[in-house]
C-alpha cells in the first residue's frame, strides 16, 4: 500500500508595517516589520517519489524552486536519509508579488520534512534560505527584526490601528495583485539610491513600541520600500488610489511589491468594486487565524 502524502498550507503574507535601515556590513538591510499571514495560501503535499532524487512539481512555475532547496538543506543539516521525495505545490499566492510565496513554500517544505522525518528543523536553516523564511515558518502575526532572523510572535488580536472590525473579528484584507513582477533585490537597490533609510535608533524605538502592544500609530503603518517599488512599477500608484477610492483603509504595498493591499471591514464588497473598476485580480482575504504546526526544536 502506498504511503499517503503529508499535506500542509503555506499562507502568503502582507506587511502591516515595513521599516528599513541602511545595509549592514553583510549587505542585508535591518528591518522592523509586523508580518501578517493571510488566508490566501499555497497547498503542499509530500510523498515518496519512486525516483532517484527529490523533485518539486509546481504547475505554472518554471525554474529553480526554493522549496526544493529547502528539502536539500534539511537533508544536509539533519542527516535525513529517507527515500527520494516528491513535493507537489498548488500555487495560489501570486509570484514575485511581495507576498513571500516562495518563502512560504520553503517554510512549508521544512515543516513537512520535519514531520516526515521526526527531526527538528535546524535553527539556522530558515535564514539561510531567505530573510522571509523564518517568519513564514511560524505562520502567525509576528514582529520581524534584524534582517529577518529575529521573529517574535505577536497576539493575533493585537490592538493595531489597522483593524476597524470588532474585537475577535478576523482582520479583513483586500489584495490587489498586479500584472507585473518585481525582484526584491532591485527594489532594495532603488531604496538605497533614494537615501530614505531609517537610523538604528529610529528602528529600535519602533520595535520597542510594537513589542509593547500599543496600537500601531499612523507614522509606523507604512512601507518604506513603497517609493522604490512605485519608481520601478508605476502601475502601483493608481492601484493604491483605486483601493482608497473603493473604501479600503491603510492602502499599502506588500513587501517589495507590486501587490497592494488595504484593510476593510467588508473586504468582499471592496474587492468587488475594484474588479468592476478595472482590477480583475482583486480579492478579499482575512488574517490567517491559526499557525501551521512546527515541530519543536530540541
Amino acid at each position: 500500500m502506498s504511503q499517503p502524502p503529508l499535506t500542509t498550507r503555506a499562507p502568503g503574507k502582507v506587511n502591516l508595517c515595513l521599516l528599513v535601515g541602511a545595509p549592514r556590513a553583510d549587505g542585508l538591510h535591518p528591518l522592523v516589520s509586523v508580518v501578517q499571514p493571510v488566508s490566501l495560501a499555497d497547498e503542499l503535499a509530500l510523498a515518496p517519489s519512486g525516483g532517484d532524487r527529490d523533485v518539486v512539481e509546481c504547475p505554472g512555475v518554471a525554474g529553480e524552486n526554493l522549496a526544493l532547496r529547502a528539502l536539500a538543506e534539511f537533508r544536509a543539516g539533519t542527516g535525513w536519509d529517507a527515500p527520494p521525495q516528491r513535493l507537489t505545490i498548488a500555487k495560489r499566492i501570486p509570484i514575485a508579488a511581495g507576498m513571500a510565496g516562495g518563502s512560504a513554500d520553503a517554510a512549508a517544505a521544512l515543516r513537512l520534512a520535519a514531520r516526515a522525518s521526526g527531526l527538528p528543523i535546524p535553527p539556522e536553516l530558515p535564514m539561510r534560505l531567505g530573510a522571509d523564511v523564518p517568519v513564514m515558518l511560524g505562520g502567525v502575526r509576528a514582529l520581524m527584526t534584524g534582517a529577518g532572523e529575529h521573529v517574535e510572535p505577536l497576539p493575533s488580536a493585537a490592538p493595531l490601528a489597522t483593524e476597524p472590525a470588532a474585537a475577535g473579528t478576523p482582520l479583513g484584507l483586500v489584495l490587489v495583485p498586479l500584472a507585473a513582477a518585481l525582484a526584491a533585490g532591485a527594489v532594495y537597490r532603488r531604496f538605497d539610491e533614494l537615501g530614505a533609510a531609517r537610523s538604528p535608533e529610529r528602528l529600535e524605538r519602533a520595535a520597542a513600541l510594537l513589542r509593547s502592544g500599543a496600537p500601531l500609530p499612523d507614522e509606523l503603518a507604512v512601507n518604506d520600500l513603497e517609493p522604490a517599488a512605485v519608481d520601478l512599477c508605476p502601475a502601483i500608484a493608481p492601484a493604491l488610489a483605486a483601493l482608497r477610492a473603493a473604501g479600503a483603509a491603510r492602502a499599502m504595498v506588500s513587501g517589495s511589491g507590486p501587490t497592494v493591499f488595504g484593510v476593510a471591514a467588508d473586504a468582499p464588497a471592496v474587492a468587488a468594486r475594484l474588479r468592476e473598476r478595472g482590477y480583475p485580480r482583486a480579492l478579499a482575504a482575512t488574517a490567517e487565524p491559526a499557525a501551521p504546526p512546527v515541530p519543536p526544536a530540541p
